[in-house]
């Protein structure tokens, strides 16, 4: 998978998630809504900070926490969903993404990981 097309994903996902937070504050709904725009976009920002790394250690840290970010975003959409915040569709549609930039992630941490020991 190319970084152009995570970078990509994220993006989306980040604009999704801020279109979310917009609907859940008209429900009046701030705690968990603040912690899902945190997380749900500092996926993307740190995918994008991974670019300008000061080396591949660097890289691969920039990719964990935008990891952990998307895992943390998991939490809160399933959360968000059981409590009848989201629907069904819009749970499964922003999880659904969620996982795939997770997957993702944790496949461009393993590979920059054995890159940077077959150096």
């Amino acid at each position: 998978m190319s970084e152009s097309k995570l970078r990509d994903l994220s993006m989306n996902f980040s604009g999704q998630i801020i279109n979310l937070v917009k609907d859940l504050k008209a429900k009046h709904e701030s705690v968990i809504s603040n912690q899902i725009g945190r997380s749900g976009t500092s996926i993307g920002a740190n995918i994008y900070e991974a670019n300008y790394a000061q080396g591949k250690k660097d890289f691969i840290s920039k990719l964990e926490i935008a990891l952990k970010e998307a895992s943390e975003t998991g939490y809160w959409l399933e959360l968000l969903f059981r409590t009848g915040y989201i629907n069904d569709t819009v749970f499964t549609s922003l999880n659904d993404q969620c996982t795939s930039i997770r997957v993702m992630l944790v496949s461009s941490c393993r590979t920059a990981k054995q890159n940077m020991e077959s150096n």
